[in-house]
Protein backbone atom coordinates (compact mmCIF):
# COMPACT_ATOMS: atom_id res chain seq x y z
CA UNK A 1 0.00 0.00 0.00
CA UNK A 2 1.47 3.52 -1.18
CA UNK A 3 1.95 6.05 2.08
CA UNK A 4 0.73 9.39 2.13
CA UNK A 5 4.59 10.12 1.55
CA UNK A 6 4.90 8.29 -1.54
CA UNK A 7 2.04 9.54 -2.62
CA UNK A 8 2.77 13.06 -2.64
CA UNK A 9 6.85 12.08 -3.85
CA UNK A 10 5.61 10.58 -6.89
CA UNK A 11 2.79 13.48 -7.20
CA UNK A 12 5.90 16.05 -6.95
CA UNK A 13 8.27 14.05 -8.93
CA UNK A 14 5.92 13.33 -12.20
CA UNK A 15 3.85 16.51 -12.49
CA UNK A 16 5.32 20.13 -13.95
CA UNK A 17 4.99 22.13 -11.25
CA UNK A 18 2.95 25.17 -13.12
CA UNK A 19 0.53 21.91 -14.01
CA UNK A 20 -0.17 21.03 -10.27
CA UNK A 21 -4.14 21.37 -9.48
CA UNK A 22 -2.83 24.29 -6.92
CA UNK A 23 -0.47 26.59 -8.87
CA UNK A 24 -0.30 29.92 -8.42
CA UNK A 25 1.99 32.41 -10.31
CA UNK A 26 1.92 34.31 -7.13
CA UNK A 27 0.25 33.66 -3.58
CA UNK A 28 -2.87 35.94 -3.66
CA UNK A 29 -4.98 35.97 -1.20
CA UNK A 30 -2.20 34.33 1.05
CA UNK A 31 -0.23 37.39 0.98
CA UNK A 32 -2.31 40.12 1.96
CA UNK A 33 -3.70 37.86 4.91
CA UNK A 34 -0.39 37.68 6.01
CA UNK A 35 0.08 41.51 5.09
CA UNK A 36 -2.88 42.43 7.48
CA UNK A 37 -1.03 39.65 10.57
CA UNK A 38 1.16 43.16 10.54
CA UNK A 39 4.05 40.99 11.72
CA UNK A 40 7.83 41.95 11.97
CA UNK A 41 10.02 41.18 9.28
CA UNK A 42 11.71 38.92 11.92
CA UNK A 43 8.78 37.03 12.60
CA UNK A 44 8.51 32.72 12.57
CA UNK A 45 6.06 32.57 9.68
CA UNK A 46 5.65 29.18 8.81
CA UNK A 47 4.52 27.88 5.37
CA UNK A 48 2.60 24.68 6.42
CA UNK A 49 2.41 21.86 3.42
CA UNK A 50 4.57 24.20 1.61
CA UNK A 51 4.93 22.11 -1.34
CA UNK A 52 6.35 23.72 -4.31
CA UNK A 53 4.18 26.98 -3.75
CA UNK A 54 5.80 30.09 -4.75
CA UNK A 55 4.64 31.84 -1.44
CA UNK A 56 8.29 31.34 0.45
CA UNK A 57 9.66 33.58 -2.49
CA UNK A 58 7.61 36.00 -2.37
CA UNK A 59 7.89 36.44 1.41
CA UNK A 60 11.48 36.77 0.83
CA UNK A 61 11.30 39.64 -1.66
CA UNK A 62 8.63 41.35 0.80
CA UNK A 63 11.65 41.29 3.17
CA UNK A 64 10.82 38.26 5.49
CA UNK A 65 13.85 36.85 7.20
CA UNK A 66 12.55 33.43 9.53
CA UNK A 67 10.46 31.27 7.39
CA UNK A 68 9.93 27.55 7.60
CA UNK A 69 8.87 25.75 4.85
CA UNK A 70 7.15 22.08 6.20
CA UNK A 71 5.86 19.70 3.93
CA UNK A 72 5.36 15.95 3.70
CA UNK A 73 7.61 15.39 0.67
CA UNK A 74 11.28 15.99 0.19
CA UNK A 75 10.90 15.84 -3.17
CA UNK A 76 8.61 18.87 -2.91
CA UNK A 77 11.12 20.84 -0.70
CA UNK A 78 13.57 19.86 -2.94
CA UNK A 79 11.98 21.18 -6.20
CA UNK A 80 11.10 24.67 -3.89
CA UNK A 81 14.56 25.24 -3.07
CA UNK A 82 15.14 25.32 -6.92
CA UNK A 83 13.22 28.04 -7.25
CA UNK A 84 15.57 30.17 -5.68
CA UNK A 85 18.85 31.15 -5.88
CA UNK A 86 21.30 29.63 -3.20
CA UNK A 87 21.45 32.32 -0.96
CA UNK A 88 17.73 32.65 -1.03
CA UNK A 89 17.70 28.65 -0.30
CA UNK A 90 20.02 29.18 2.90
CA UNK A 91 17.82 31.37 4.45
CA UNK A 92 14.65 29.22 4.70
CA UNK A 93 14.35 26.73 7.44
CA UNK A 94 13.48 23.33 5.50
CA UNK A 95 11.39 20.60 7.65
CA UNK A 96 9.94 17.60 6.09
CA UNK A 97 7.29 16.27 8.74
CA UNK A 98 4.27 14.39 8.58
CA UNK A 99 1.42 16.78 10.35
CA UNK A 100 -0.50 14.48 11.74
CA UNK A 101 2.43 12.10 13.24
CA UNK A 102 4.92 15.08 14.09
CA UNK A 103 8.17 15.09 15.14
CA UNK A 104 10.22 18.33 13.89
CA UNK A 105 7.42 20.75 13.55
CA UNK A 106 7.00 20.89 17.22
CA UNK A 107 10.55 22.09 17.49
CA UNK A 108 9.58 25.58 16.32
CA UNK A 109 8.42 27.89 18.66
CA UNK A 110 6.92 31.34 19.00
CA UNK A 111 5.11 31.08 15.78
CA UNK A 112 3.45 34.74 15.05
CA UNK A 113 2.02 33.58 11.24
CA UNK A 114 0.91 29.73 10.52
CA UNK A 115 -0.19 29.57 6.75
CA UNK A 116 -1.87 26.92 5.60
CA UNK A 117 -3.31 26.82 2.02
CA UNK A 118 -2.80 22.87 1.29
CA UNK A 119 -3.13 20.83 4.24
CA UNK A 120 -5.81 20.63 6.89
CA UNK A 121 -8.56 19.75 4.01
CA UNK A 122 -7.13 16.76 3.77
CA UNK A 123 -7.37 15.60 7.41
CA UNK A 124 -10.68 14.08 7.18
CA UNK A 125 -10.27 11.98 9.98
CA UNK A 126 -11.25 13.66 13.54
CA UNK A 127 -7.76 12.09 15.37
CA UNK A 128 -5.81 13.87 12.59
CA UNK A 129 -7.50 17.37 13.12
CA UNK A 130 -7.24 17.02 16.92
CA UNK A 131 -3.17 16.46 16.42
CA UNK A 132 -3.40 19.79 14.09
CA UNK A 133 -4.96 21.57 17.00
CA UNK A 134 -2.76 20.69 19.50
CA UNK A 135 0.65 21.73 17.10
CA UNK A 136 -1.37 24.86 16.85
CA UNK A 137 -1.50 25.47 20.63
CA UNK A 138 1.80 24.08 21.15
CA UNK A 139 3.40 26.39 18.40
CA UNK A 140 1.83 29.38 18.11
CA UNK A 141 2.54 32.27 20.29
CA UNK A 142 -0.52 34.23 22.30
CA UNK A 143 -1.27 37.30 20.10
CA UNK A 144 0.02 35.22 17.14
CA UNK A 145 -2.26 34.38 13.57
CA UNK A 146 -3.14 31.32 12.31
CA UNK A 147 -4.47 31.82 8.20
CA UNK A 148 -6.22 28.75 7.18
CA UNK A 149 -7.80 27.94 3.26
CA UNK A 150 -9.74 25.09 2.62
CA UNK A 151 -11.79 23.76 0.15
CA UNK A 152 -15.10 25.42 0.54
CA UNK A 153 -18.88 23.37 1.04
CA UNK A 154 -19.80 24.06 -2.67
CA UNK A 155 -15.73 22.76 -3.55
CA UNK A 156 -14.62 19.05 -4.52
CA UNK A 157 -14.78 16.54 -2.55
CA UNK A 158 -11.31 14.82 -4.08
CA UNK A 159 -8.01 16.32 -4.39
CA UNK A 160 -4.80 14.84 -6.24
CA UNK A 161 -6.68 11.32 -5.62
CA UNK A 162 -7.70 11.87 -2.30
CA UNK A 163 -10.30 12.56 -0.40
CA UNK A 164 -10.77 15.93 1.24
CA UNK A 165 -12.89 17.83 4.23
CA UNK A 166 -15.08 20.78 2.75
CA UNK A 167 -15.08 23.62 5.17
CA UNK A 168 -17.03 27.02 5.82
CA UNK A 169 -15.91 29.92 7.95
CA UNK A 170 -17.89 28.58 10.63
CA UNK A 171 -17.12 24.82 10.87
CA UNK A 172 -13.17 26.33 10.72
CA UNK A 173 -14.21 28.93 13.87
CA UNK A 174 -16.09 25.83 15.55
CA UNK A 175 -12.52 23.53 15.05
CA UNK A 176 -10.15 25.90 16.65
CA UNK A 177 -12.57 26.95 19.29
CA UNK A 178 -12.44 29.71 21.81
CA UNK A 179 -8.67 30.23 22.30
CA UNK A 180 -8.74 31.35 18.00
CA UNK A 181 -10.48 34.72 17.38
CA UNK A 182 -11.51 35.14 13.86
CA UNK A 183 -10.62 38.16 12.33
CA UNK A 184 -11.25 37.73 8.83
CA UNK A 185 -12.69 35.52 6.18
CA UNK A 186 -13.36 35.93 2.51
CA UNK A 187 -14.61 33.31 -0.43
CA UNK A 188 -11.93 32.86 -3.13
CA UNK A 189 -12.64 31.05 -6.46
CA UNK A 190 -9.09 29.50 -7.79
CA UNK A 191 -8.36 28.78 -11.32
CA UNK A 192 -6.56 25.83 -12.22
CA UNK A 193 -4.33 25.13 -14.27
CA UNK A 194 -6.80 23.03 -16.31
CA UNK A 195 -9.26 26.22 -16.68
CA UNK A 196 -11.56 24.37 -13.71
CA UNK A 197 -13.03 27.03 -11.01
CA UNK A 198 -12.13 25.77 -7.36
CA UNK A 199 -13.99 27.71 -4.68
CA UNK A 200 -12.08 28.24 -1.36
CA UNK A 201 -12.48 29.78 2.39
CA UNK A 202 -10.02 32.17 3.70
CA UNK A 203 -9.74 32.54 7.36
CA UNK A 204 -7.21 34.32 9.73
CA UNK A 205 -7.48 34.07 12.95
CA UNK A 206 -5.57 35.51 16.36
CA UNK A 207 -5.10 33.28 19.50
CA UNK A 208 -6.20 35.00 22.82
Amino acid sequence: MTSLKDHWNKKYATTPITQLGWYESISEPSLQLIANCAASKDSVIVDIGSGVSVLIANLLDLGYENLYAVDISDVALEKAKGLLNQKQAAQIHWIVDDITHQLAVLQIQNVKVWHDRAVFHFLTEEQDRQTYKTILQKTVMPGGFVIMSAFALSGATMCSGLPIQRHSVESLREFLGAEFKLVESLDYTYHMPSGDLRPYVYTRFQKS
